[in-house]
């Protein structure tokens, strides 16, 4: 299936939109909540990720998980399983998944004393987990790969007998995931700290916990992105998107300052806990430069909004791309090119010279990736364009094409 989408003006108007629960938060409060049953989430993401975990966590008896292609759910549950002391379980999820590396957190793992073993490949799913009891309180990782391996550790370190000291070797990569994970756990009463290469994180059993209250979870940056594309594309819009807060713990809320540069600008309205995004018809870079070390997930939509714009960009930090639900840098040339783009990529970056013009009625394929999807809609204000596999948003953002159309867009399913 695919979906051929259009706009019958490039002036969206005024709309207001409210937007999925942020999925990183979401699927680490879910571990929490595991490891913590009197807290209570408010506001979680509808994402198939969550609902994955959220599977995953509700029965204590099941010998065999399946993720599919949610690799923080992969990640998250490999330390999770861990610890569920007498528990024997198989974590496997899609062909997809199976590619994706898992060594650095099972090699972490195993230092602190998990019984885990390959049952295909080394270093990657399906693995075996033998649940047990972890009494060291000091682990080393790389981490320079992931931070979902980092935040993994971190999720369970409350739980140990004497918590947990991470020590991290190399440049740590997309720093404010870990933020966000300190964040979480200070929350809910945890003490967390992080400090250069050093995380420390203090006991906490699940009798001492006090919280009654419930977590709520911020509305998701990383979904918010698409619309800043639909605005910087647009001739004129705003949108209102809610519910977000001006201090958010999400690494992805950097947008607001980098879509400035792309002539969006951002308002908050604490009271509402909502963001307006309104064109602002700004001078645009001939060149934008991002290091997008911070904030990877962001790079397929500035590098289509860019092309939509006609100007050129340089994205870099972009190594961990390469280990998502596709090699999202091959993905991103490929589909720039079919669409007229002069576009290079290496290991960790892009980069795309400015074309004053765009291929129509192009079919974009997705590669089972949902950002792929979500990143090259927005090209419908300028051109038709068709999408291959529009389901996978569900991974997600299961309302975006409802939204897309809400805001006038033309939507046809073709087979």
């Amino acid at each position: 299936m695919r979906y051929r989408l259009s706009f019958s003006t490039a002036e969206l108007g005024r709309h207001s939109l409210q937007i999925t629960g942020s999925k990183s938060e979401t699927n680490r409060l879910l571990i929490l909540q595991g490891l913590y049953p009197k807290m209570s989430i408010k506001g979680a993401s509808e994402s198939d990720d969550s609902k994955v975990l959220t599977k995953a966590l509700s029965d204590n008896t099941v010998e065999q998980i399946d993720v599919h292609h949610a690799g923080t759910a992969m990640r998250f549950l490999t330390s999770y399983l861990a610890i569920q002391a007498g528990r024997e379980v198989v974590l496997t999820g899609s062909e997809r998944m199976q590619q994706r590396p898992i060594g650095v957190l099972v090699d972490a793992l195993r230092s602190l004393g998990a019984e885990i073993t390959y049952m295909s490949k080394e270093g990657f799913p399906p693995i075996r987990i033998t649940g047990k009891r972890l009494d060291k309180n000091q682990v080393r990782i790389q981490a320079d790969v992931s931070s979902q391996y980092i935040s993994s550790l971190m999720l369970i370190a409350p739980a140990l007998p004497e918590g947990l000291t991470i020590l991290l070797d190399g440049k740590v990569t997309s720093v404010p995931y870990i933020k966000m994970t300190v964040s979480l756990l200070r929350e809910i009463g945890i003490t967390a700290n992080f400090h250069e290469q050093t995380i420390q994180i203090e006991p906490l059993a699940a009798q001492d916990m006090e919280l009654t209250e419930s977590v709520v979870v911020e509305s998701d940056w990383s979904s918010a992105s698409y619309f800043y594309s639909l605005v910087a594309l647009s001739k004129d819009a705003t949108i209102q998107l809610q519910t977000y807060l001006e201090n958010s713990r999400q690494g992805d809320s950097a947008l607001a300052k980098i879509y400035e540069q792309l002539g969006v600008s951002t308002s908050f309205d604490s009271d509402q806990k909502s963001i307006r995004l309104t064109k602002n018809n700004r001078q645009l870079p001939e060149l934008l430069i991002l290091n997008l070390a911070n904030t990877p997930d962001l790079a397929q939509t500035i590098a289509v909004s860019c092309f939509g714009l006609g100007i050129a960009c340089e994205l870099t930090g972009l190594h961990t791309l390469k280990i998502k639900e596709t090699d999202r840098l091959v993905a991103l040339q490929k589909e720039l090119s079919k669409l007229g783009a002069t576009c290079e990529v290496t290991n960790d970056s892009l980069h795309l010279k400015a074309s004053d013009s765009i291929q129509k009625e192009v079919s974009v394929d997705t590669y089972q990736d949902h950002r792929m999807a979500m990143a090259f809609a927005p090209l419908a204000l300028k051109v038709p364009i068709c999408i291959n596999q529009p389901e996978v948003v569900s991974k997600s953002f299961p309302s975006y094409w409802e939204d897309l159309r809400s805001l006038g867009a033309i939507i046809q399913e073709q087979r």
